[in-house]
């Protein structure tokens, strides 16, 4: 009898679809976690004056910036992979070549919603 193969998950090569489907699982985590804190620092700012200037302290620190950064990746990632997804259910762009190019697409432009993030906040 034969021994079961042991599989080195950073070895293998991976398709660039499943990368991005991947990427959009870890994306809706992200996004469900980061939306109870979004929703309290709206609410905050949006209490009175004093409100709105905690909330602006929060978004000087360094930490809540980088947060929000990955955040604004994960919903842009997020959104571009669900349509993908969307439009690969009514078979639009679900042949091999067409998939991995929308991958692709949704690999190198989701980053961009970081880059203007991260612009915004210097």
């Amino acid at each position: 009898m034969r021994r079961p193969v042991f599989f080195n998950v950073l070895q293998i090569q991976m398709p660039v679809g499943a990368i991005t489907s991947i990427c959009h699982r870890i994306s809706g985590v992200l996004l469900a976690l980061g939306l109870p804190f979004s929703i309290y620092a709206l609410d905050l700012s949006l209490k009175d004056p004093g409100g709105y200037e905690r909330a602006i302290g929060l978004l000087h620190s360094i930490p809540v910036r980088c947060a929000a950064v990955l955040f604004a990746w994960a919903l842009g990632h997020h959104l571009l992979a669900g349509v993908r997804h969307l439009l690969s259910d009514i078979d639009i762009g679900s042949g091999l070549h067409q998939a991995r190019r929308s991958a692709w697409i949704v690999n190198c432009v989701s980053p961009l919603f970081a880059v203007l993030a991260a612009m915004a906040f210097l």
